[in-house]
């Protein structure tokens, strides 16, 4: 299973708190919808622009068909935008 964490404020805002879960999917895309299904909206607000995606410590610009291995580590986190 995929280690999953979110950043505190969408673990607040959509999981009671909780930032750290294991999740089994095989892409991202799955991921999310797994997600979306343990805290409904949630999954809207991971697909926003928002949001940066990284796989074991690389941010994707494009990530919901990245394969997910049993042992990665899925951060998701806020878009860091520069002018």
């Amino acid at each position: 299973m995929a280690q999953v964490v979110l950043s505190n404020e969408l673990g607040r805002q959509f999981a009671g708190g909780q930032t750290h879960f294991d999740v089994d999917a095989v892409n991202v895309r799955k991921l999310i919808g797994a997600l979306d299904e343990m805290f409904p909206g949630l999954g809207a607000e991971l697909q926003s622009d928002g949001i940066a995606i990284a796989i074991d410590g690389e941010i994707f610009s494009d990530p919901f068909l990245e394969a997910i291995a049993d042992n990665s580590e899925v951060y998701f986190l806020p878009a860091i935008k520069g002018g």
